[in-house]
């Protein structure tokens, strides 16, 4: 083994110790005791049911864990990505169709591997605990739709990365860079209107007191909105939620149809006054600025590594290629993403705290939004009581208890 052999099972194993520890703290960290603060929407049952749920995923959580790991375990030191690079070579297709080859079978392997544990998710755990409404004919369409994109989109991507570090020399990194830059934007405008859809329903809010309600928060901040969406979320799940896509001209906001069924009118526009909250203080800007940034990041790295023998001879592999390279880098490269996750929760975190204040103070009925987390806290069974270091390292979002702590300091100023 030499170091880059050493390192990356080192980072990986750590990683996934890290992970381990902490979802062991998180469980330690359910309270039999209800808080105070949800003791007007939890009852005994349901909050119990809320800690099983949080057990249960954990649980399973470790089983996924230590298979994808085993998995990658045997087939790096088995020689299987030696063995693979060897037989899509005698192919003698050339270096992009190769790539695409090499790296499409291996995104093909771990995908199948994953399905007997997406399918259990599915329609055993999230079906026990009343949340599953997929079927599976909606299963397999959902992934037969999923493999089209990324033949459509992710292959012509793929296939322009391997072309730019083959065809333009030291500047490769530059030109990945702004190709990247430019695919996100476009994403940006097109996925609400193209790909969104593929999956859900989108119907136009219909006239009504909820409507009503929505555009008048909208003209009272000046926020320009051509349009409110629900969106069959119940298809799959009962689990709520509402999100606000796009830019410019095309961006919608959309109301999972189970979140509408189970909210009151200010809470539902409480709800879209924080997702609006996060255009007017530039959010999505602003995350989009830092995605862009991070790329240029992993570009620059990238091209530092792609092309080094002793990456692919960690793995079995004589000489480098670009294809390999672009695998065996994004194992090296798995503890910067790592810390730089935890850096990226922190900003997203503080940008929701921020969205929450902008509602409570722009909205009449800034109390609604404290109902509609504590609610939708019951909806998803949300474990209220998360360990510290379990938020630091998976949530986005606060916690509803500190949400809703820093919603009414604001409402008390």
């Amino acid at each position: 083994m030499n170091t880059f052999a050493i390192l990356i099972l080192v980072t990986i194993t750590l990683t996934t110790l890290i992970e381990t520890i902490v979802d062991i703290l998180n469980l330690q960290a359910i309270s039999p005791e209800l808080p105070d603060e949800f003791k007007d929407v939890y009852d005994a049952s349901a909050y119990r049911k809320s800690q099983e749920y949080t057990r249960v995923t954990t649980r399973f959580g470790f089983v996924t864990s230590a298979a994808d790991l085993t998995a990658l375990l045997v087939f790096w030191f088995t020689g299987g990505f030696a063995w693979l690079n060897w037989i899509v070579k005698g192919w003698d297709w050339g270096l992009i169709p190769t790539g695409l080859a090499y790296i499409g079978i291996l995104l093909t392997v771990k995908s199948l591997i994953d399905l007997p544990f997406n399918l259990y998710s599915t329609f055993v755990i999230e079906e026990r605990f009343g949340f599953n409404k997929t079927t599976l004919k909606t299963f397999v369409l959902d992934l037969l739709k999923g493999i089209l994109l990324a033949v459509l989109i992710g292959l012509p991507l793929l296939a322009s990365v391997l072309w730019f570090f083959s065809a333009t020399g030291t500047m490769a990194w530059v030109y990945c860079w702004l190709a990247l830059t430019a695919f996100m934007l476009v994403m940006q405008y097109i996925a609400p209107t193209w790909i969104m859809p593929l999956f859900n329903k989108f119907t136009p809010l219909g006239e009504g007191e909820l409507k009503s309600s929505i555009m008048s928060y909208a003209v009272s901040v000046q926020f320009p909105l051509s349009g409110v969406f629900m969106m069959d979320g119940s298809k799959r799940s009962t689990k709520s939620n509402a999100f606000l896509a796009g830019f410019g001209k095309n961006k919608r906001i959309a109301l999972y149809d189970t979140l509408v069924e189970n909210h009151t009118i200010p809470e539902l526009t409480a709800v879209l006054a924080h997702e609006i909250g996060h255009y007017k203080r530039k959010h999505i800007l602003k995350s989009t600025l830092l995605s862009i940034g991070e790329s240029g990041i992993l570009f620059f790295l990238l091209s530092l590594f792609i092309a080094n023998d002793q990456l692919a001879q960690a793995f079995y592999i004589n000489t480098a290629s670009l294809y390999t390279g672009l695998i065996f880098f994004g194992m090296l490269y798995a503890p910067v993403s790592f810390i730089l996750s935890l850096f990226m929760h922190v900003i997203t975190r503080r940008h929701e705290y921020e969205a929450d204040r902008f509602a409570a103070t722009t909205y009449i009925h800034g109390t609604a939004l404290i109902d509609a987390l504590k609610k939708l806290s019951v909806t998803n069974l949300s474990n209220v009581t998360p360990h510290p270091a379990y938020v630091l390292l998976h949530f986005s979002h606060p916690t509803v208890l500190q949400r809703v702590k820093a919603i009414r300091e604001t409402l008390s100023c």
